[in-house]
């Protein structure tokens, strides 16, 4: 958006302007919708209190839902003062105005996923020692940065990767029998004549963030959205959700949808569809002995958006599925790393920690050890031969080394793909050095560009040019010398594998040099709209839309929406389209082209 823009909403005056126009056509307060908005992204970017927040609006928002989940100032004042300010403590004993989980009544009485907004109660009642004292506790607790539990689902997108075939959006709508035009998950191209010049394509891929401090949550009267204890994602029950719409206001990304008529199929025919499923791919259990609607095509009258698809991480499509989602399984370029956030090994972090490596193992394609053992036996053991016999080039045994070199000590370590692409590599390299081919060799790594070639001419210290040598002392003492490097090597040869005799150790820059000058190096790699405070769990690599960025019209990605189309559980073919306003008489938020 422009500099003189004085809109509150990150995506622009012309988006906000869209928004307040859409809340005018329901039932509810369009001017409570918008200012719970704007201080809902306030709250996220630290300029004003969880329990500011709430008690702000409470009044409000029963006079005109007539309920408020949320808890308030009064009720957390009153817990206090019976815990005596003891946080934990206080929320044992803590109900709020119904039942909800510790983590959202934290988040809601100003304490958050990490005691935010809890410096507001400093003034009311025991100082700041009392919020401090919280705080501390908060901080020992162990839990990973952004969030209170062991996993955090979340995605790493390599748009630099991505071709726009939209094959994620076809995968996206037929698991979950969407109408046509609902693109729970966007891909689209834009202009940024404000950014620098780039080789990288200005292409996004846009999914729910499912941000660790989510707007779209503090501003939901009901709790029908809200975020999953068990794994940090943040969905709706259908089965709580009013249609107020405020979520959609509050969300700085425009992912949300709203059902305006009935969907186009009976959740009869998709609980048919998935019979032979743990589940009937809509309702999942919530980590407190309920069943929630939260999963596949929205009822009429309600909100939806992009889930992670929790029936596949909660193990209703097989253990196997467990830490997939549709979009990144039907990936071809494998553009798309979905895994745990809080997990340095999982395919998201450890793609996103080496794009070049991460890239270059979505590349490659290592024989396996057996095929290996089989196409080596009889072979030499020299270079040429090895490659020659296991029909590999230099330029693919040099990555799998690279690979290596570059993996560290967690080399192989996760349980998705990138590991699994690890260990075929690792079990590749083995059979190679097990037929006798040494691998950390300098003249081999050599002739792979992963280290200067050997300097054998380099004379003995204390040789002088002109001074002849008696060749019977120096025959004699290349003996000694021969007798006791072998004798070295066997001590050291369980010390130090990546050493050779010459004590000659592979160079991981050189490695890491050779997979960017084979995959690259992406643009940039960053969060969207990270300024706002809400911590998404979506790391971009590639080009970063600036603040004049403009989605193009049409999204001139890789395939128009229009040539692509997608089954549904009924049989039924659904042709997509780019716009949801092409379809409705009424539009929702996420298919205008507006500022991004």
């Amino acid at each position: 958006m422009s500099a003189d823009d004085e809109s509150f909403h990150p995506l622009g005056e012309e988006w906000e302007n869209d928004l307040e126009g859409m809340l005018d056509d329901t039932e509810y307060d369009t001017d409570l919708g918008m200012a719970m908005a704007e201080d809902a992204m306030r709250v996220t970017r630290g300029e004003l209190s969880e329990a500011d927040f709430h008690e702000k609006y409470h009044e409000d928002v029963l006079e005109e839902f007539g309920e408020d989940n949320r808890p308030t100032q009064e009720a957390y004042e009153k817990a206090q003062e019976e815990a005596k300010g003891t946080v934990g403590r206080m929320l044992s004993r803590f109900d709020g105005d119904g039942e909800e989980p510790r983590r959202d009544v934290m988040k809601k009485m100003g304490a958050g996923a990490a005691a935010v907004g809890l410096g507001a109660w400093a003034t009311v009642d025991d100082g700041e020692q009392q919020a401090a004292a919280a705080q501390d506790d908060e901080d020992e607790s162990g839990a990973p940065e952004g969030g209170e539990g062991d996993v955090q689902w979340g995605m790493a997108i390599d748009l630099e990767r991505c071709d726009g075939c939209l094959s994620c959006v076809t995968a996206c709508s037929s698991e979950n029998n969407l109408d046509q035009g609902v693109n729970w998950m966007y891909v689209l191209e834009f202009e940024d004549p404000g950014a620098s010049s780039s080789t990288s394509r200005n292409r996004l891929v846009r999914p729910c963030q499912h941000c660790t401090d989510a707007p779209c949550e503090k501003v939901c009267p009901t709790t029908a959205r809200h975020t999953r204890d068990s794994d940090g994602l943040v969905l709706t029950d259908y089965d709580v959700c009013i249609g107020c719409r405020y979520c959609q206001v509050a969300c700085p990304y425009g992912v949300n949808y709203f059902q305006w008529d009935e969907p186009d199929i009976s959740t009869d025919e998709i609980a048919e569809f998935h019979e032979d499923m743990d589940g009937d791919h809509m309702t999942t259990d919530d980590g407190y002995g309920s069943e929630r609607w939260v999963d596949s095509r929205a009822p009429r009258g309600v909100m939806s958006k992009c889930t992670m698809c929790p029936t596949r991480q909660d193990g209703q499509m097989g253990d196997e599925m467990v830490g997939t989602t549709a979009c990144e399984e039907a990936c071809p370029p494998d553009a798309i790393q979905f895994g745990n956030m809080h997990d340095e090994t999982s395919d998201p972090q450890a793609y996103a920690a080496n794009p070049a490596r991460g890239r270059t193992l979505a590349q490659i394609n290592p024989p396996s050890a057996d095929e290996l053992e089989e196409d080596l036996e009889g072979a030499d053991d020299d270079l040429e031969s090895v490659l020659e016999a296991a029909d590999l080039d230099e330029e693919e045994l040099g990555l799998m080394i690279a690979v290596q070199l570059t993996g560290g000590d967690e080399m192989g370590d996760g349980d998705g793909d990138v590991a699994e692409l690890e260990n075929d590599v690792t079990e590749a390299l083995a059979a190679i050095e097990d037929h006798g081919l040494g691998l950390a060799n300098q003249e081999v790594l050599a002739e792979l560009d992963l280290a200067d070639e050997p300097d054998l001419d380099e004379p003995a210290d204390g040789d002088e040019e002109g001074v002849d040598v008696d060749e019977e002392d120096a025959d004699a003492d290349d003996e000694a010398e021969e007798e006791e490097g072998e004798d070295d090597e066997e001590e050291n040869d369980d010390e130090d594998d990546d050493e050779d005799d010459n004590g000659f150790e592979p160079d991981e820059e050189a490695a890491q040099f050779l997979l960017e000058q084979f995959a690259g190096t992406p643009a940039s790699n960053f969060k969207l709209l990270e300024e706002q405070g809400t911590n998404p769990n979506i790391i971009y690599l590639g080009n970063e839309p600036g603040p004049q960025a403009e989605q193009t019209e049409p999204t001139g990605s890789g395939v128009n929406y229009e040539d692509i189309s997608y089954e549904r559980a009924d049989g039924e073919s659904v042709e997509a389209v780019d716009n949801r306003k092409d379809v409705l008489d009424e539009g929702t938020v996420g298919d205008a082209g507006v500022s991004l």
